[in-house]
């Protein structure tokens, strides 16, 4: 028996996952551990499948509606997609398969602020929680939980859930205890204050406590992390980079920023990385992360003495990184902290700790509205994710993107967003390879140009006819010719292409 169950009650609840899916019903609302990639159950999430797919062959119903922190892994969200185990799916994915069946309308998925996500679980406005399925590196003496590589909605679902079942994975690093720090903000109406104003504060516990009664299984597993490797930077985010670089350069000599008062927050990317990487041979010294996941970045500037501390609710690493952090966990301890995302997420201490804001973007319009969520405002992509709670929140907030994708087809800058996930009273700064688009101060008619000379050179002629088009409207205000703003997508949905045939 593995000496990670230190509680004796809870050793005797040790099972297969295939036993534990007992504890599985057709209807049942499931939360599970895990954040983009890192601390999702292993063995559960396949068990479960291969229930449902039996069920199915003899002709029965059988699918749970799951909630999670963020996106999970393929032997998580994939397996689960496929084997049509889903009704119901909250609040974000980033799965192949999964995004498949959403849009074929064949699984419900709501897209939900990850902030606000645990508590609209835990406060019932989805139904009772039957089940939570949480991955731990080690069960104490008590009967608690310390988390693996990541926290997410854990706390919450725990709360909420009526049966828990816990997976002790071996292959995490028992060196991660003690770097969690559990808080959570008290229910209604005894809120207070979150006692944190710096990004290095901790405020909470290393374990989650929970009502060993609950856990009607412990399921042992020793299996890796889905960890993808990060792409080689290439000219394009390099450029994109520096012009943040440069962004952040110009926010210093106006006296809005100081070389050692930089608090960041970033996306999950290559772009981001390529910032990160950029940072390293920069001014800025004694940087602070108050982030969602730590990145190979983010330890590379650890380790050199750039980034004093992290703060995110999971890790988000290529393969090697992963390695490195099971290997130098108790190392990383001193400046990696893992929160739940309620609190990683939570408007009040991003706002407090005046971060700057830069996250991915699949389009923007000519007056600052940004859509990160759907290709032609139909195709969903992967969700919201964290990006509304800094954006709609931070001291700057700034969307970094190339100026086209599928090899120049798709403009990054429209006429009019055909989603809107981030409005223009929340984004402040753009960064494409072709410059930096700052709108603060700026009046919707006074944006355009900015925003065109971001949008690559094959588009901007056609940005500027729909601004001459617009300009013709009766109203001036955030002109706008409704016969022609969807030109570009209505093109790419009839041609494959934004551009106009020449």
């Amino acid at each position: 028996m593995t000496d990670r169950i230190a509680n004796d009650s809870l050793r005797g609840r040790v099972m297969t996952a295939e036993e534990a899916a007992q504890f599985i019903a057709h209807g049942d609302k499931v939360g599970i551990s895990g954040f983009t990639g890192a601390g999702y159950p292993k063995a559960m999430p396949a068990a479960i499948a291969e229930k449902a797919k039996e069920a199915h062959g003899r002709g029965e119903d059988f699918s749970i509606d799951l909630f999670t922190g963020a996106s999970t892994a393929p032997e998580c969200d994939g397996v689960l997609a496929e084997a049509n185990a889903l009704r119901y799916r909250m609040p974000y994915q980033s799965d192949p398969q999964m995004r498949n069946k959403i849009n074929a309308g064949e699984l419900k998925f709501q897209d939900i602020h990850l902030s606000h996500s645990g508590m609209m679980v835990e406060e019932g406005f989805f139904g009772q929680l039957d089940v939570a399925i949480v991955e731990a590196v080690r069960i104490t003496e008590e009967g608690n939980i310390v988390p693996s590589s990541s926290v997410g909605n854990s706390v919450e679902f725990l709360n909420a859930a009526q049966r828990i079942i816990i997976e002790v994975n071996e292959w995490q690093s028992a060196e991660l205890e003690g770097m969690h720090d559990i808080w959570t903000v008290p229910p209604l109406p005894n809120r207070v204050p979150i006692p944190i104003t710096k990004a290095g504060d901790r405020i909470g516990t290393t374990y989650v406590e929970i009502d060993p009664e609950k856990v009607v299984a412990v399921v042992l597993t020793n299996d890796p992390d889905r960890n993808a490797p990060f792409k080689a930077l290439d000219a394009v985010s390099e450029q994109i980079a520096g012009n943040f670089l440069d962004f952040l350069e110009t926010e210093v000599k106006f006296g809005r920023l100081t070389y050692d008062g930089y608090v960041m927050q970033s996306g999950v990317g290559n772009v981001p990385n390529a910032v990160m990487a950029g940072l390293m041979d920069s001014k800025f010294e004694n940087i602070q992360a108050y982030t969602e996941v730590i990145q190979d970045g983010m330890v590379n500037l650890i380790d050199a003495g750039k980034m004093t501390v992290a703060s995110a609710t999971s890790f988000s690493l290529s393969p090697e990184y992963a390695e490195k952090m099971n290997n130098e966990a108790s190392r990383y301890r001193n400046s990696i902290i893992l929160r739940p995302q309620s609190i990683s997420n939570h408007p009040e201490v991003i706002r407090r700790t005046g971060l700057i804001a830069s996250n991915g973007m699949i389009e923007a319009d000519i007056y600052g509205n940004a859509n990160s969520t759907h290709i032609n405002g139909t195709r969903l992509m992967n969700a919201l994710g964290g990006s509304g709670d800094f954006t709609r929140n931070a001291y700057i907030s700034s969307f970094i993107s190339p100026s086209v994708a599928k090899d120049g087809a798709i403009s990054a800058i429209v006429p009019f967003v055909s989603h809107v996930d981030h409005t223009e009273h929340d984004a402040m700064v753009f960064v494409t390879e072709y410059g930096v688009a700052d709108l603060r101060g700026l009046a919707p008619r006074e944006r355009v140009q900015k925003m065109i000379s971001i949008a690559h050179p094959t588009f901007r002629p056609l940005l500027e006819e729909y601004v001459e088009q617009a300009s013709k409207s009766k109203y001036q205000a955030t002109p706008h010719d409704l016969r022609h703003a969807f030109d570009f997508h209505l093109r790419m949905d009839e041609t494959g292409t934004m551009q106009k045939e020449s």
